[in-house]
């Protein structure tokens, strides 16, 4: 089949329509291309199919990097050149706030964006032993598919780690338990590289011997996880070295456990926490609150430069995590934390530790919408909005500006994860 792809859609994918009229979704296929591709799967409203020859090639596009890239389902984008990848999410970004939102920007603000590759420093690898490949696989699943990709290296993770990959097979294919363990989390802090081991049977004593060694070897620390997340604990060195990263414009330094959640991308965080701190303005004497705080990514920063902070944030261990940051910055006096469901119906709790000048939001996918509904007429008079999905804060947007009374000021990309199409992104709201 031949289709003329007239643009991208927000996971990276070419657009067109057949000779019936019907939308049909091409991997690998870009904007102005005219390509020859193949149906994998047709629904009622649109079909999916991948390219199978480009006739007619884009500018835009480019080798890529990855030689896994088309298999593994880690990257959808690496095919387009860089400046097309951002300015594709720019519109995604405005697109959901016009169609989802009813609203437009004042101001697009210039995109952040960091390194193309060896960016990711939070990464979780599924291990499976593969009868037919006769031994172990470590790697992220093949594109759509369950299935775990053959790989011995990986271009968006730091180098050091992408080597790790190939004695990470031989390591896991030498233990009692490989078959009973599914899955290696990546932290890397400024200082050190953490592996999370996550085993459902108890180590031999040949094992972590094992484990022991490749740890002195390789220079990374090994955690082991038996149960859930907080049940990972330190395995070797002992001590454990200090997991952190640093916010050096603040004078920050932010610890964290390797199964805590921390942005996957340190450099672009480190542009996105100024950026977020510029727009919001924070004074000595104002109150702020940071809803869905985290560890202080953004408390702390806001909190340096003389404003009082009160984080909110569900998970306990995060709040716990947040006050052994503010205490060891120095901060504790200016940072306060916590425990509150931001997602309660009415937003009691949040509502109940008002008033606050300033809000700075940075919510999971599901967005803040109980929050943003609850807000009174009498406070904030602005407010920071910091999205992991362009459609939830197009439709908080929504209530903030036709609900609330604010105005959308500003909005911009923030690009977190090159080479997919995942797209975050900042939003400056005032009351006029």
């Amino acid at each position: 089949m031949r289709l003329e792809i007239e643009s991208l859609d927000a996971e990276g994918r070419g657009v067109a329509r057949n000779s019936e009229g019907k939308v049909v979704f091409v991997e690998g296929a870009l904007a102005g291309e005219r390509v020859e591709a193949q149906v994998l799967r047709r629904k009622p409203k649109f079909d999916l199919a991948r390219v199978v020859e480009v006739l007619r090639e884009s500018s835009a596009r480019r080798a890529p990097r990855c030689r896994y890239f088309g298999v593994c389902g880690g990257c959808a984008t690496q095919h387009i050149d860089a400046r097309t990848q951002l300015a594709a999410k720019q519109r995604w970004l405005e697109d959901c706030l016009a169609r989802i939102g009813g609203v437009r920007p004042g101001t697009i603000l210039p995109i952040v964006y960091g390194q193309e590759w060896g960016y990711r420093h939070r990464a979780r690898l599924t291990v499976r032993r593969v009868a037919k490949k006769n031994g172990v696989l470590v790697g992220f699943h093949e594109r759509r598919s369950s299935y775990v990709a053959d790989m011995l290296s990986c271009e968006v993770l730091p180098q050091r780690v992408s080597r790790l990959i190939p004695r990470l097979r031989e390591l896991v294919e030498t233990l009692s338990i490989r078959q009973r363990l599914p899955q290696i989390e990546l932290a890397v802090g400024d200082a050190t590289d953490v592996l999370v081991f996550r085993h459902l049977e108890p180590l031999e004593q040949a094992d972590e011997q094992k484990l022991r060694a490749f740890a002195q070897e390789t220079r990374v620390s090994i955690w082991l996880q038996p149960a859930g997340p907080d049940s990972a604990h330190p395995f070797h060195p002992l001590p454990a070295p200090a997991l952190d990263y640093a916010l050096p414009e603040f004078g920050i330094r932010l610890g964290f456990r390797p199964t805590d959640f921390t942005q996957v991308n340190h450099g672009v965080n480190r542009i996105l926490v100024s950026r977020a701190v510029r727009l919001l303005e924070p004074r000595p004497g104002e109150r702020i609150g940071d809803l869905f705080c985290g560890l202080g990514n953004f408390s702390l920063p806001i909190a340096r430069v003389g404003a009082s902070v009160l984080g909110l944030e569900a998970s306990p261990s995060l709040v716990e995590r947040a006050r052994g940051n503010a205490a060891a910055n120095g901060l504790q006096q200016l940072a306060q934390f916590a425990v509150a469901d931001l997602y309660a119906e009415g937003a009691g709790e949040f509502l109940a530790r008002g008033p606050f000048d300033k809000l700075l939001i940075d919510p999971p996918r599901d967005g803040a919408l109980e929050a943003v509904k609850a807000l009174p007429n009498g406070w904030p008079r602005r407010i920071v909005y910091v999205a992991c999905d362009p459609a939830t804060l197009a439709r908080d947007a929504a209530v903030l500006v036709h609900a609330k009374g604010f105005r959308l000021a500003a909005a911009g990309v923030a690009n977190m994860f090159p080479h997919t199409a995942h797209v975050e992104s900042i939003a400056l709201f005032e009351r006029p």
